[in-house]
């Protein structure tokens, strides 16, 4: 082979590479300027998916170059031992099909969080869940893709390992600005085949060199470096049990560790995981998604062939590279001291695929790394800005919100880069152990919580938030523990000064910490009060013949977004929503400089392009309609104190009862509906439901000294029918004074009579009735429960003025609806009138054809259309909006096809 100057490749590798990313990035920036009418038919989902691309999804979601540089390095390593993993993931596929999937089903999520919040309530525990994944995106996902695609880029290029890592980074922020990301997130599936297709490829030119399997048994232990035969340790030798996958309980992989701690972990990761769920949430029904899930289970015994064998058959073909046990030679192999067992898989790419083919097969690695890659980056920074920042931060900026999201990936790539030595120097260089290690410090709890709060409902949402926390706790010690020490070499395994919890293996960990977490998580909740049936109802394995919806578990005011517990309490009329409008704080004077640094108006020369360059890497746009707007300021800021006075504030009990209601007026309508309520209902209600409150109580006390001096008189004068008729609204009053002569008696003579001479006595007590009765009395319209039960959307990128292609809803808000509210910076409504194409971050924009409910409490049922190819209604759907008083709810449901989305103003 004729390689090319300082490579190891032939010209027609580079020329594929070339043409490969060229194509992507040119779709890409095509993409981005021309108008496509076929992506949105190619990304089927929601309720039409079927189970064979339900199975596909999911294998090709869990498959990457993680896998590939992983197993094929365990499995160089030690043998089939680490293919215990992935075939322990087909039993883990039939619990995700037979215990989650229905569960989530019948509650009628699509987020694991959404699952959680209905389950236990609170938002604490989405608090924990969101560090856990930036800390899971740091140390197993980015700094993982970062150095797996590094060692193929040295291998190939014989470039430095660290800088193959800024090639990447500079590589994926060029995807990122020059469109690219369209275009890889367009050609997944296809690279996901590509990759298979090629490792197919390469198992079979492996087995040829080495005869078959068989000869893979016989050959491995005799795979052996030069310089390990001529020393006198048995470090490098291969392990006697390398064709077993059940090993010793003091072995490296035992195999009690693989199936119980192992097991602890695959229900973390295929039944917890939001990108593996989300999959099978796709399905057409229930049985599509168990199918699918067998589907899946079939192709995980594929990595078996596919890249644990082909990394054994490295190690024997190149035994002096692959099983190298000095550190001077390791060194010059692989630039690392601690063994090179990672390179097996890039050796075989490099040296054993065809020209051309070889090319193609490191141009899909790179390019499903890039799309990783950057979908960590604009997850992680959504859910620091959105979930932690604002939380802090309630009245950011857009400007504010942007470069925090932009400062932050970079913070997560400068701490990935920093723990890539530790990658390498972990597990004996064997990155997909560490994979397994890492998470099996930190997934215990969150799998116990899982499998708890889905099996019993006596779980609470304080037992589960303190079984998180104590797990996470021991875990962090272990993980601080695990890698503030060097693992000493194989020959100074001897001197081994390490604490024992460090040596205990990570599997026997794993199951440690899931039974730490249990218990915890069981003892605390049966020693507080558990949650009454009807907020879990269908939310438990054993409650799905549960036809009742469960009632939404409200998070109690100031308690750090705890759930409340105090469910035998009265429902008030609306609950506080911690993530409630807030009124615009003033700028502060550092708040002042930046946005006087960001207008380029007071700009010119030289300065004017260094603040419009700043601005367009940080993400900041001139949009004069969102100027100066904070995050949380929209209308309802605005309200004036009665209508805030409206909304009950859920709190601890306390000795007065006014938290029950919210003003004079909800007083009132609750008598008015005590009247119209039978009298027999009334009698089987218990005492306390049963009590009025008195209405002198509403009273200053000097009103009450007044009516208290002049009651005989008023209860002479005032008959109680006319007291009855003044607490009534205006329009039932007008119509008993119509009826009133048919319903009045004629009194007898002798009554009249009296009646005329106390007159003028009757007149002065009507002046000194009570003002309260002279006051129109104006009810308290009850809202529906979707108003004060919604999901907020705050995504900026559905505004019309927000210029994207390919973002869809199809499986964001389910087959059968989910109740949102849009917020600033998102907006308030959804546009009348049809928005221009490729806007609101999509190719068709969503828009309501149709009118508002014009009235607090009122529901509309419309049309959505989708504005595509000059047909402002090419696709359509039917939405529910909800006239809250100060703002609307929307019932958004999946749009039929991808590339679909609904915009907002």
């Amino acid at each position: 082979m004729v390689a090319v100057i300082g490579t190891v490749l032939h010209w027609s590798d580079i020329l594929v590479l070339l043409l490969y990313f060229l194509l992507i990035l040119g779709f890409g920036v095509w993409s981005s300027c021309k108008n496509r009418g076929s992506v949105g038919g190619y990304f089927l989902a929601g309720r039409s998916m079927h189970f064979i691309p339900v199975g596909a999804s999911l294998f090709a979601s869990n498959i990457g170059s993680g896998h590939f540089i992983g197993l094929s390095g365990s499995g160089a390593s030690s043998g089939i031992g680490v293919a215990g993993f992935e075939i322990g993931a087909v039993y883990m596929l039939m619990i995700l099909g037979w215990l989650f999937v229905p569960v989530y089903m019948k509650a009628e999520v699509y987020t694991m969080p959404q699952y959680l919040k209905l389950r236990f309530g609170g938002e604490r525990i989405r608090i924990y869940l969101t560090c856990l994944a930036l800390m899971l995106s740091i140390f197993t996902k980015i700094s993982v893709d970062l150095y797996s695609g590094a060692v193929f880029l040295q291998q190939a290029l014989n470039w430095n390992l660290y800088a193959s890592v800024i090639a990447l980074i500079l590589l994926a922020a060029f995807f990122t600005v020059g469109g690219g990301l369209t275009a890889v997130i367009w050609t997944d599936f296809i690279q996901t085949v590509i990759m298979i297709i090629s490792a197919v490829i390469l198992m079979i030119i492996s087995f040829a060199r080495v005869g078959g399997i068989e000869k893979i048994r016989s050959l491995f232990p005799y795979a052996i470096a030069n310089t390990t035969l001529r020393s006198t340790t048995e470090c490098g030798i291969p392990n006697e049990n390398y064709f077993s996958l059940i090993r010793p309980f003091d072995a490296d992989l035992p195999w009690f560790g693989i199936i119980l701690g192992g097991a602890i972990v695959s229900v973390w990761y295929w039944s917890c995981d939001q990108v593996i769920v989300q999959r099978t949430l796709a399905a057409k029904n229930l049985s599509h998604a168990r199918a699918g899930c067998l589907v899946a289970g079939l192709l995980k015994f594929l990595p078996l062939f596919l890249m644990v064998f082909p990394g054994m058959v490295a190690r024997i073909l190149f035994p002096d590279e692959i099983g190298c046990t000095d550190p001077n030679t390791c060194y010059q192999v692989c630039h690392s001291r601690n063994g090179c067992n990672d390179i097996a898989y890039p050796l075989l790419v490099i040296r054993l695929m065809p020209n051309a083919i070889r090319g193609l097969t490191l141009a899909c690695m790179i390019a499903a790394l890039m799309s990783s890659l950057t979908s960590i980056f604009n997850s992680s920074s959504t859910i620091f800005t959105i979930d932690i920042w604002q939380r802090f931060r309630k009245n950011a900026h857009d400007w504010e919100l942007m470069i925090v999201g932009r400062v932050f990936v970079m913070i997560l790539v400068a701490v990935s880069i920093l723990w890539i030595p530790i990658i390498r120097a972990a597990q004996g260089s064997r990155l997909f152990d560490y994979i397994q290690a890492v998470q099996s410090f930190l997934a215990p709890p969150v799998a116990a919580c899982y499998l708890l709060g889905i099996l019993w409902k006596r779980i609470n949402e304080e037992g589960a938030f303190w079984g998180l926390i104590s797990g996470l706790f021991v875990g962090m010690v272990r993980f601080i523990w695990e890698y503030s020490y060097t693992a000493m070499p194989c020959e100074l395994e001897h001197l081994d000064k390490r604490p024992s919890i460090v040596r205990f293996n990570f599997l026997y960990f794993s199951i440690l910490l899931f039974v730490i977490s249990g218990i915890v998580t069981i003892v605390v909740s049966l020693l507080t009060k558990p949650i009454p049936d009807k907020y879990i109802a269908g939310l438990t394995i054993f409650d799905l013949d549960n036809l009742d919806k469960p009632v939404p578990i409200p998070t109690r005011s100031g308690s750090m977004y705890k759930a409340n517990t105090y469910y035998d309490e009265e429902q008030p009329c609306s609950f506080e929503n911690p993530y409630q409008d807030q009124p615009e704080a003033p700028p502060t004077d550092a708040e002042k400089k930046a946005l006087h640094f960001f207008d380029t108006k007071y700009s010119t020369g030289i300065s004017f392009y260094v603040k419009t360059g700043f601005a367009w890497i940080c993400g900041l746009e001139k949009n004069d309609e969102l100027d100066g707007q904070s995050i949380h300021s929209n209308s309802a800021a605005n309200d004036n104190t009665s209508s805030r006075r409206s909304i009950c504030v859920l709190r601890e009990p306390n000795i007065s009862s006014w938290h029950k209601y919210c003003s004079y007026g909800a007083v009132q309508l609750r008598r008015q509906q005590r009247r119209q309520q039978p009298l027999q209902q009334r009698r089987q209600q218990p005492p306390q439901q049963r009590r009025q409150l008195p209405l002198q109580q509403l009273q200053p006390p000097q009103q009450q000294h007044q009516q208290r001096l002049h009651r005989p008189a008023q209860r002479q004068q005032q008959p109680r029918r006319q007291q009855r008729l003044l607490l009534q609204p205006p329009q039932q009053q007008h119509q008993q004074r119509l009826h009133r002569p048919a319903q009045r008696q004629q009194p007898p003579r002798r009554q009249k009579r009296l009646h005329r001479l106390h007159r003028p006595a009757q007149q002065q007590h009507q002046q000194q009735r009570l003002p309260l009765l002279q006051l129109p009395v104006t009810t308290t319209i009850i809202l529906p429960v979707q108003c004060s039960s919604y999901t907020t959307n705050v995504d900026s990128t559905r505004r019309i003025s927000y210029m994207g292609t390919s973002t869809c809803d199809s499986t964001l808000f389910g087959t059968t609806g989910t109740w949102v509210r849009f917020m600033s910076p998102a907006g308030a409504t959804m546009p009348t009138s049809a928005p221009s194409t490729s806007t609101c971050g999509t190719d068709a924009p969503g828009w309501f054809n149709g009118a508002y409910p014009s009235t607090a409490g009122s529901t509309t049922t419309g049309t959505v259309c989708y504005n595509w190819a000059g047909n402002t209604c090419n696709w359509s759907n039917s939405i529910q909006i909800t006239h809250c008083s100060t703002f609307y709810v929307f019932k958004l449901i999946n749009t039929p096809v991808c590339n679909l989305r609904y915009c907002t103003v």
